[in-house]
């Protein structure tokens, strides 16, 4: 079952509290803060699986411990240069996805659907990203109302998206619906220090508008209005969270198999509701 704001208990908000910084005007609604060790919480995370968007290079593999795992207080994702098997190769196919009988790297994606879903708040993530020529790590948010079409119509937040050729920049960037065709709104911030330790990247999201930021810093801001549509708007309804690190595509560029292997880690995921 998805848990919504409102839906949570209030045993879960007090056990939150105590292991999760409390921010002034918020309260911890939903956390993740990887202290265990082994694979993903099953609870919390399901998986992508192969080829799965963008004509990016990697393969996402399922709860494989060399591309994915738990330890040190820290979510591993791990983007490796291998040979692994495409399940969906077909012979004489001509598709991006189904042509290629092997994959030349390997990366993960998980995400909280069908098992997390957030409506308004602020959804806070503390990572250290990798680096490196084509290197994609993201953090980002899907609309869970697939009722009036795919993608755009669904919405897409985009927390945080590095693509290595632009070493000292993120991106945060909402996508929607427009016209019968595809809009987005966003910015970019640079960081001189950006790959020398932890940043926390996060959203702050009401009925009104989105703020996008980087530490301390907001730097872009989105307001709703701008997607409305003749089916409501996307970000007035619930979102699931998604982390992953591709590899490749025209937005990054070639990956740099010298760089590699790299690592995406995430020390916690949290969202907050607005205190009352």
């Amino acid at each position: 079952m998805k848990k919504l704001f409102g839906m949570i208990t209030c045993a879960a908000l007090m056990a939150g509290a105590a292991s999760a910084q409390e921010l002034k005007g918020w309260k911890l609604a939903w956390q993740e803060e990887f202290n265990y060790s082994g694979l993903p919480d099953t609870s919390k995370w399901g998986y992508e699986v192969g080829h799965i968007r963008n004509q990016e290079q990697q393969y996402y593999t399922p709860a494989r411990r060399e591309n994915i795992r738990v330890e040190n207080g820290n979510l591993v994702i791990r983007g490796l240069k291998e040979n692994y098997a495409n399940a969906a190769y077909r012979p004489g196919s001509e598709r991006w996805n189904e042509k290629d009988s092997l994959a030349n790297y390997t990366s993960a994606s998980i995400n909280t659907q069908h098992k997390f879903a957030a409506k308004y708040g602020r959804i806070e993530v503390r990572a250290k990203l990798p680096a490196g020529g084509g290197i994609w790590p993201a953090i980002w948010m899907m609309g869970i109302d697939r009722s009036h079409g795919g993608w755009p119509h669904i919405g897409e937040i985009d927390i945080m998206e590095f693509i290595g050729k632009e070493p000292q920049n993120v991106y945060g960037t909402i996508h929607y619906a427009k016209d019968n065709g595809h809009a987005s709104s966003g910015n970019k911030i640079s960081s001189e220090e950006l790959h020398k330790g932890y940043h926390i990247y996060a959203i702050e999201w009401d009925e009104e508008k989105i703020d996008i930021y980087f530490d301390s810093t907001r730097y872009h801001r989105f307001m709703l209005d701008v997607a409305d549509g003749p089916n409501g708007n996307p970000f007035r309804k619930p979102f699931y969270l998604l982390l992953n690190l591709a590899m490749g595509a025209n937005w990054p560029g070639p990956v740099d198999d010298s760089v590699l292997p790299q690592e995406f880690l995430v020390d916690y995921v949290r969202v907050y509701e607005a205190a009352k």
